[in-house]
């Protein structure tokens, strides 16, 4: 960006600025928000990047004494009280507060761009080993993984591990009640429906947490020769078909707390309880997270007792539109797959196997935070594609 300044004068008796640029467009600034992020050494840390005006002494009447324009590049602000601030052009620029300006920094700061699919996915491959070693081939994974929400790694070693050297790629894994990192086989007494031979249905995992996990980690260590293929299905693309289809269901489904609970030992004795709307939305109503595993959905349901019926009427549309060959993508994954993807967008299930007299089927689990995982893909987006 190389764009210069022709033109700034005060507005509404001081209370706004207008910027005027050499393309002929304009950008008004409120005052309040320029005192409030004035750049002097006074009022920022640079380099903690962190404001150090505290907001008790922010005038939130605040108007601009004097405003001048300096080489085209800058503006210069004297304050009431004789404080003197300064502003880069290319630094309003990018935080005009026309909604095209707005739209293009959410787009570089959250990547909200979203590739829906169902049955016909063409799941995205990358080998393990790149991703490792090539930060070009680490951004890919993970602005696929973002937009797409699902990415398999092929070619990791058959051990134990791996997801703790992915995880440290990235910047570090979530720990949970079931450990860092977790073995999903076949156990005695198990003390989750998935560690067992059985189906299991499409869910998203940890909705008993508060803060479920983002992205989750299924590392294929031993694959058992029949039965075991796992099935995902891009739950925003179907709360987006629920939502055309039966309003109702869908409003059901975003405003009902649902009870959720997980009582056990692993990694350390848990007792855990939360409540969950099945479908999270946004201000403006659309799907953000779905909160949905069937077998930690409690048995207590703290609702009036006429919406109950309702409910699961809504709630088994929901589940017949998961499981619908028309969305969901059936594959099976082979010793050094690791499959990454986004939890909490994409529910996963597995089909059915048989239990025999040693472990034929072994998978190790982990989870990530998005904020984690975002925050290395910003890093990655700036240094690969070279941005200020």
């Amino acid at each position: 960006m190389n764009l210069g300044m022709q033109k700034v004068e005060a507005l509404d008796a001081g209370h706004f600025v207008r910027v005027e640029w050499e393309d002929g467009s304009e950008s008004r600034y409120p005052c309040v928000w320029l005192r409030d992020n004035c750049q002097c050494p006074r009022c920022f840390l640079h380099s903690a990047r962190a404001r150090r005006l505290v907001f008790e002494d922010l005038d939130v009447n605040i108007v601009v004494k004097e405003v001048a324009l300096a080489d085209r590049k800058k503006i210069s602000i004297t304050w009431p009280d004789e404080h003197a601030s300064e502003y880069e052009a290319e630094w309003l620029k990018k935080r005009c507060f026309s909604e095209e300006a707005r739209a293009e920094m959410r787009e570089d700061l959250f990547l909200p761009e979203l590739r829906y699919w169902g049955s016909d996915l063409q799941l995205p491959e990358i080998p393990f080993e790149e991703i490792m070693c090539n930060d070009e081939s680490m951004y890919q994974w993970l602005s696929t993984l973002k937009k797409v929400g699902i990415v398999l790694l092929t070619g990791a070693a058959t051990r134990q591990g791996e997801l703790v050297k992915l995880g440290h790629r990235i910047g570090f894994l979530r720990l949970t009640f079931y450990g860092p990192t977790w073995q999903v086989q076949d156990k005695a007494d198990a003390n989750n429906v998935a560690y067992t031979t059985g189906k299991l249905c499409f869910h998203t995992d940890y909705p008993v947490l508060q803060h479920p996990p983002g992205v989750q980690f299924l590392h294929c260590i031993k694959q058992t020769a029949a039965g075991g293929e796992s099935e995902v299905v891009d739950g925003f693309h179907v709360s987006n078909k629920l939502k055309k289809q039966n309003p109702q269901a869908y409003q059901i489904l975003s405003s009902t707390a649902v009870d959720y609970t997980d009582v056990g030992v692993d990694y350390c004795d848990f007792a855990v309880q939360c409540k969950q709307r099945i479908i999270d939305v946004d201000s403006r109503g659309q799907a953000v997270r779905i909160n949905y595993n069937n077998a930690t959905r409690d048995t207590v349901f703290d609702i009036p007792v006429e919406k109950v019926r309702p409910f699961y009427a809504a709630l088994k549309e929901f589940d017949g539109l998961l499981n619908s060959a028309e969305h969901k993508f059936t594959y099976k994954l082979k010793p050094g797959d690791i499959v990454t993807f986004d939890n909490w967008r994409v529910l996963h299930g597995r089909q059915s196997y048989q239990s025999g007299s040693e472990v034929t089927r072994h998978l190790e689990g982990a989870y990530a935070d998005w904020d984690v995982v975002m925050s290395r893909l910003r890093l990655l987006r700036k240094r690969v594609l070279n941005r200020d």
